[in-house]
């Protein structure tokens, strides 16, 4: 009778191990799911001086704060539509803000006079042509869409 216990002892903990380890890579698979958007980069006008940006800085530049370049170059920058998916992950994942706030901090810059909209443009297609062709540019797309003709900016 002991004998049978224990086997079904040793049975029970067989099982529940191989359940805790499926639900260990289900969890895995979940998560890795969940963070499979597409990982956005900034980018910039090639001859831009800077390689890697803080966060902070980062987030500046694109609520219309920051406006010039360590060198003293304007900075121009362009943006997707609001409701563009690639504007909300690029907003969330890099500058961690949610979009609406960068929309609150730009009609807050022009409607009081202090600044302007940023540019937007209609496509990641587009993005790369005018980051690529402006003096002092700034914008994003996903990293895998990003080419030669523009500078992809680290963030620190």
């Amino acid at each position: 009778m002991d004998e049978r216990l224990s086997i079904k002892f040793v049975s029970f903990l067989v099982r529940a191990v191989a359940l805790y380890a499926l639900s260990l890579v289900l969890l895995i698979a979940s998560v890795k799911a969940q963070t499979s958007e597409p990982s956005m980069v900034a980018i910039a006008f090639p001859a831009t001086s800077e390689e890697a940006l803080a966060r902070a800085s980062l987030r500046a530049i694109f609520g219309m704060l920051l406006q010039k370049w360590p060198g003293d170059t304007p900075v121009k920058v362009f943006v997707l539509r609001d409701d563009a998916p690639d504007h909300a992950t690029f907003s969330k994942t890099v500058l961690q803000v949610f979009p609406h706030q960068l929309r609150m901090a730009w009609d807050r810059q022009v409607f009081s006079g202090q600044g302007q909209y940023p540019e937007q443009v209609a496509s990641a297609q587009e993005m790369l042509v005018r980051v690529a062709s402006t003096p002092g540019a700034i914008g994003y797309v996903k990293a895998s869409e990003v080419n030669q003709n523009v500078r992809v900016l680290k963030v620190r």
